[in-house]
């Protein structure tokens, strides 16, 4: 599997605040801001991405308090959460377009965290990683 880790953590920051920014514009760019429960997930799942990205150690990181280990395995959660989400809220049966983002933007973010390197490039990013992970 090392050898599927090939995006950098640099890469990784910048489509974290591209997707979050975008699952928070989702609802009004994919029309479906009219299915509540849809737009309210993309909103809040967009949100504490944003959220997760400023507090992960990595080079884009504003407060580096989450290791970029567990911020893979969170993307991995959110990845799954978004796919069953319009299931789970009740929102499959609407529009194609109130449940097909959810879906596609899962699956995406569980193939960018499985192709993700979890050690930072930066040496300083790199040496509080392995502090935050426990490694040595």
């Amino acid at each position: 599997m090392k050898g599927m880790r090939f995006i950098p953590t640099r890469t990784h920051g910048m489509v974290d605040y591209l997707v979050g920014v975008v699952l928070i514009a989702a609802p009004w760019i994919f029309r479906f801001n009219d299915v509540a429960s849809a737009k309210w997930v993309a909103i809040v799942v967009g949100l504490l991405m944003l959220g997760q990205a400023l507090m992960t150690n990595y080079e884009l990181g504003v407060v580096p308090l989450v290791p970029m280990h567990l911020h893979l395995m969170m993307d991995s959660a959110i990845g799954i959460f978004l796919i069953a989400s319009p299931w789970i809220f009740g929102f499959s049966d609407d529009r194609l377009n109130a449940w097909l983002p959810h879906v596609i933007v899962g699956i995406g973010e569980l193939g960018f965290a499985a192709m993700t390197t979890p050690w930072p490039a930066d040496e300083a990013d790199l040496r509080r990683e392995r502090r935050l992970a426990g490694a040595r």
